[in-house]
């Protein structure tokens, strides 16, 4: 799947290059996201990984990598598997395999301040802006800071991720109603994480959701 094979077109067998042949001859990224899925056949790589060419039998022919080629990996466990379960299907990968790679990036959530960003884009996109919207984004950002920090020190199982915290914006975009949007994004987890998560974006978001519904009350009422 990743060198290429034969292909059959229009009633004959034609060789098509696969994403690593292909980004090799172009000096393209090639780019083999969530490795630790893959079996010990990734250890076809391992001269693409030094820089060398490859001899595709098949075709009788040697491909050199073409200037700009380089191989970035993406992997939730770091080639060491899982074993606690939350990242299942994935391998430990072959030691010589990963020794290939010659430098490892950690990539951490991103900060309140850019995570904020985020949220507010994406509100922007659903054409909500204003103080509001302001508001509610920081109490989401806040609320995910709280779990994550919970969770590195070993007081939950579970943490919020920047892509659920959008996926919250997309549920209350389709409901209005921040509450049920928190509610149908943590039912994922168990039913005592879900209360816990629950109940702390009440109480982070509380007293703001109180005032709120006074003041809607109250424009209510000069409406009427």
């Amino acid at each position: 799947d990743l060198i290429g094979g034969f292909r059959l077109v229009n009633g004959n067998t034609a060789w098509h290059d696969g994403p690593v042949i292909d980004a090799m001859r172009r000096g393209a990224i090639l780019l083999l996201d969530e490795i630790d899925l893959a079996s010990n056949k990734i250890m076809c790589l391992q001269s693409v990984l030094e820089g060398k060419g490859l001899y595709l039998k098949k075709i009788n022919q040697y491909v050199k990598p073409a200037p700009g080629f380089n191989v970035i990996a993406t992997a939730n466990t770091k080639g060491r598997g899982s074993d606690d379960g939350k990242f299942i299907g994935t391998n430990v990968l072959n030691e010589a395999f990963l020794e290939r790679f010659a430098v490892t990036f950690e990539q951490a959530y991103p900060t309140p301040a850019t995570e904020k960003k985020i949220l507010l884009n994406n509100f922007k996109e659903l054409g909500w802006v204003g103080d509001n919207i302001d508001k509610l984004c920081q109490n989401l950002v806040d609320w995910a800071d709280i779990i994550r920090k919970t969770y590195y020190d070993g007081g939950c199982e579970e943490i919020i991720t920047t892509r659920r915290l959008v996926n919250v914006v997309k549920a209350w975009a389709i409901w209005d109603d921040i509450n049920k949007a928190i509610e149908l994004t943590t039912n994922r987890f168990d039913e005592d994480t879900k209360s816990v998560f629950v109940e702390l974006y009440g109480k982070i978001a509380g007293d703001q959701q109180v005032q709120q519904d006074l003041n809607d009350a109250e424009d209510k009422a000069y409406a009427d």
